[in-house]
């Protein structure tokens, strides 16, 4: 072992040194590698395939390596400053190797963390959370063993400082005849080769980030990028930015899939005014819009999962207009809500748009309901990723927010959704004006709280290898998705028994989905295309107003305010990518999607997901409604073109909105 190997006498004791460090350092890296490969690997990759990115991943590792290290390198070329000079430098160096070892380890915890949760390595993202650390950390704290995981975390830091001091002490011992601390041509060779692997180490080419995608395989690209390498790598994504000459270019395109009609390609404006069909409805009526938090449609009784976990909101959907195929176009509930509210996907790549003052006032469709009382109802604090910013874009709204309630916060997220129904129609209970009233859930996410009070809510057991089966993590996961069928049925059971209710209208959809096991209810492409990410319940149910309907073709989550504002006898104007799909003739069925971390983009339409990556020559068709894709070679390019373009088409044009669609 290197601790014991036999160095040549001429040479530096802080060569000598540094090429232990050089070795323990890789030896970590090394191992919180494969501890991310035993933890997380999926279970149709083979290890062996991993070797290209074990390789790759030394080559990352080497970089991150030199960096810690070449501070020492380069002050020690002054024998005054080496840590063998005095006590005094061994303490500072020793404290630096802690510091800077803290650091790695706490990345890659997080990124633990981040893969358990997201399926992603961390990356410049996480500092949107950062905006908001009261909030987060309750939540970290609610929801993991953090004090056993901060413990973990300082002993592991204290050992290794130990172990750094044990080399430098052997060091020392190794050498006591001939103490040499420096010596020019070793100082400067070891500076070249640390420079070297900061370079690239191997490779007359630097090492980039993008190198790792170009395994093409998403959990492959992972396993290569340590964590230090995707975080500060990703920290430039962070601004909006978008091609005012593309989006000019694809205009023909988009105002094809959007059915413009002359005076909009004329005059190549996304703005149209929309005027009542002869089928809206004219007793003006109330809208609750119900943002249900990682409303996953696979795990929902919709779906067919025989967990049968939302009965009695299948029994809504059976009642109302029910879309059983409606993607979000991203992960992340404030990217979620942001699309519902403007019409717009949230395409900037490591920055949420609710925390981009250059992106944050938005026009949305709600601005077209007049006369309406307008409000926004959230259990916790809606400063929480800016959530207050995003919806003062709505004129004259009202905020209950945690400390405008009665009922007592549950968790982090504020109360329970059950009681914040309960205190929502309470509010609508004194309206004397038509009202648009937002309500966003959050009991279905970590720490997955059910309130001891609700004791009628029965807690159903599920032995562990069936609850993966069919797509859940934890017994906490599946009975808090059971509780938010459970409020559900508090919202509408209450509502009934009020006099606004024959003349409202509900509309139910997810913030987003999560990535799970799939594989017993939707073709491969919902697990190989992470399409359970974004797959989520659409629901317009109003029993009074609306005949029961079931769509089955595919719709987006930005295509619900134009289709809500066209079931009203209400003009209104629409200046962004969501269609009514209720009344559009000869649509194309799509929807955009986004995966950011791995810079995915791509369309699923009826009969296919396109997909393709922003970072390297890479695309894929897929089929969504079996295993086995049955085209010809020239189906298949022909399909793959097609898609191609729109899905660069609408990529492009939403990064121009996001600057663009400003309130004017």
């Amino acid at each position: 072992m290197i601790f014991r190997a036999k160095f040549p006498k001429t040479v530096p004791l802080t060569i000598q040194w540094l090429l232990m460090l050089s070795f323990t350092y890789l030896i970590i890296f090394t191992m919180l590698r494969v501890a991310t490969v035993v933890l997380f690997i999926p279970a149709n990759t083979e290890a062996s395939s991993l070797l290209p990115s074990f390789w790759l991943g030394f080559r990352y590792d080497a970089k991150w390596i030199s960096i810690i290290l070449l501070p020492i390198a380069v002050l020690s070329v002054y024998p005054r400053f080496s840590p063998f000079f005095s006590e005094k430098n061994k303490k500072f160096w020793s404290y630096y190797l802690a510091i800077t070892t803290l650091i790695v380890l706490f990345f890659f915890g997080a990124d633990f963390g981040n893969f358990s949760y997201n399926h992603t390595r961390i990356n410049a993202s996480a500092l949107n959370f950062a905006e908001d650390p009261l909030i987060s950390f309750q939540m970290l704290w609610q929801s993991y063993p953090m004090v056993w995981l901060v413990t973990a975390l300082v002993v592991a830091v204290f050992l290794l400082s130990k172990l750094f001091k044990h080399t430098h002490v052997l060091t020392t011992k190794r050498n006591l005849q001939e103490n040499l601390t420096y010596k020019r041509r070793w100082h400067a060779g070891a500076i070249i080769f640390l420079l070297w692997c900061l370079f690239g180490i191997f490779s007359f080419h630097p090492i980039k980030w993008k190198d790792a995608f170009e395994l093409n395989d998403n959990f492959k690209s992972y396993v290569a990028l340590n964590p230090l390498q995707n975080f500060f790598t990703t920290l430039q994504l962070r601004k909006p930015s978008f091609d005012d000459a593309k989006a000019k270019e694809y205009f023909p395109l988009i105002a094809d899939f959007l059915q413009f009609d002359s005076k909009n390609i004329t005059d190549e404006d996304y703005s149209r005014d929309v005027l009542p069909n002869s089928k809206s409805l004219e007793s003006r009526p109330n809208v609750i819009l119900v943002i249900c938090e990682s409303f996953s449609m696979y795990k929902s009784s919709m779906s067919g999962n025989p967990l049968n976990t939302t009965p009695y909101f299948k029994q809504l959907c059976d009642s109302g207009i029910f879309f059983n195929r409606c993607f979000t176009p991203t992960f992340g509930t404030a990217r979620g809500v942001f699309a519902i509210i403007t019409g717009i996907p949230d395409v900037q790549l490591s920055k949420f748009s609710t925390r981009n003052p250059e992106a944050i006032r938005q026009h949305t469709i709600i601005n077209s309901f007049e006369d309406y009382n307008k409000f926004y109802f959230l259990g916790g604090n809606s400063d929480f990723n800016n959530f207050d910013g995003l919806i003062k874009n709505i004129n004259e709204v009202k905020i209950y927010q945690e400390g405008s309630f009665k009922s007592k916060p549950l968790n982090v997220w504020g109360i329970s959704d059950k009681n914040l129904f309960l205190e929502a129609e309470n509010v609508f209970n004194d309206q004397k004006k038509p009202f648009f009233a937002i309500v966003q859930t959050a009991d279905n996410h970590r720490p997955y709280s059910i309130p001891p009070e609700d004791t009628d809510f029965e807690k159903r057991m599920v032995d562990e290898d069936t609850l993966h089966k069919y797509g859940f993590e934890s017994l906490q996961e599946f009975q808090s998705f059971c509780y938010t069928d459970y409020c559900f049925k508090t919202l509408i059971e209450n509502a009934k028994k009020q006099s606004w209710f024959d003349n409202t209208i509900f509309v139910f959809v997810g913030d987003h989905g999560v990535e799970g096991e799939t594989s017993a209810i939707y073709p491969t492409a919902w697990d190989k295309g992470s399409l359970s990410d974004e797959h989520v319940p659409l629901l317009f149910y109003a029993p009074q107003l609306l005949t029961p309907q079931m769509h089955q073709e595919v719709v987006s989550q930005i295509d619900l305010l134009p289709t809500l504002a066209g079931m009203l006898h209400q003009p209104y104007t629409n200046t962004t990518l969501g269609r009514d799909v209720l009344n559009s003739k000869n649509k194309m069925n799509a929807a955009f999607i986004i995966h950011h971390d791995e810079g995915n983009i791509g369309i699923v339409t009826n009969d296919y997901y396109f997909v393709k990556n922003l970072r390297i020559n890479k695309e894929m068709l897929m089929p969504v409604n079996s295993d086995f894709l049955s085209l010809d070679a020239k189906a298949k390019d022909s399909v793959e073109n097609k898609l191609s373009k729109l899905t660069s088409g609408i990529y492009e044009t939403a990064k121009w909105m996001l600057v663009n669609n400003k309130i004017k």
